[in-house]
């Protein structure tokens, strides 16, 4: 993984392509725990798994980047706070309780993030901004709600704050029923494609960017200053 910026301690967040994190070097199913590897063989369809994989594989590269240890090395567990099983719901690293992960995957595209501090991220395509909109009287505030209706783009603007509170969501400041609660409208919608755009909400930093070459919109944040880290493109 190469780094677009230079400061050591910042958390880490990265989006690639699901194949691409499957043909990185350091990947592979070797890197699964056994309830990894039983969740992934429940998926009905291949791509679901891949996407499922991939996930799991980069947050790894991006907690072992962060620690300075190979991937190998880490072993990623999740624990669901509201059912308890352990097969899904919030990642953490149990060797490493200092060290903060959340991944997110989509259709062909994954994301992951890893600091020494909480922090949440989220990925979803930009093709999906039309469906998305449909919800936006749910989870928008009254403020965000004209903004939103009122951008060139509505479905690529909502799209945006979908990611935000998303990640939102993934770092435990809100849930699904107190999104509409969470009013983001004083950020910008627009964020230009292939350059990061950081911002703040009360005590947080949010890194937004557009995945142009991915299709994808991504969000990360955290009470610190993330950083974007690319992954290596695999060697031929």
């Amino acid at each position: 993984m190469t780094s677009e910026d230079q400061d050591p301690h910042a958390p880490l967040a990265a989006v690639a392509a699901s194949a691409d994190v499957l043909r990185h070097p350091e990947a592979g199913e070797h890197l699964l725990t056994p309830l990894e590897r039983e969740r992934a063989a429940r998926f009905r369809h291949d791509a679901g798994r891949a996407d499922y994989i991939a996930a799991h594989i980069l947050v790894r590269l991006c907690a072992g980047r962060l620690l300075g240890v190979p991937a190998a090395a880490l072993t990623l567990a999740q624990n669901c706070p509201d059912c308890g099983k352990a097969d899904h719901g919030r990642p953490y690293l149990p060797d490493h309780p200092d060290v903060h992960v959340s991944l997110s995957h989509t259709n062909g595209v994954v994301a992951a993030a890893a600091g020494h501090r909480p922090i949440g991220v989220d990925v979803e395509l930009t093709a999906r901004s039309g469906a998305l909109l449909d919800v936006a009287g749910r989870v928008l505030g009254a403020a965000e709600l004209r903004l939103v209706e009122a951008h060139p783009e509505p479905g690529t603007a909502f799209l945006r704050q979908w990611v935000r509170k998303e990640s939102l969501i993934k770092l435990g400041r809100t849930s699904l029923d107190g999104l509409a609660a969470v009013d983001l409208s004083a950020l910008p919608l627009d964020v230009p494609a292939g350059r990061p755009l950081l911002s703040r909400y009360q005590d947080l930093h949010l890194l937004d960017w557009t995945d142009a070459a991915h299709g994808a919109a991504v969000s990360a944040v955290s009470t610190a200053a993330p950083r974007v880290v690319l992954l290596t493109p695999p060697t031929a």
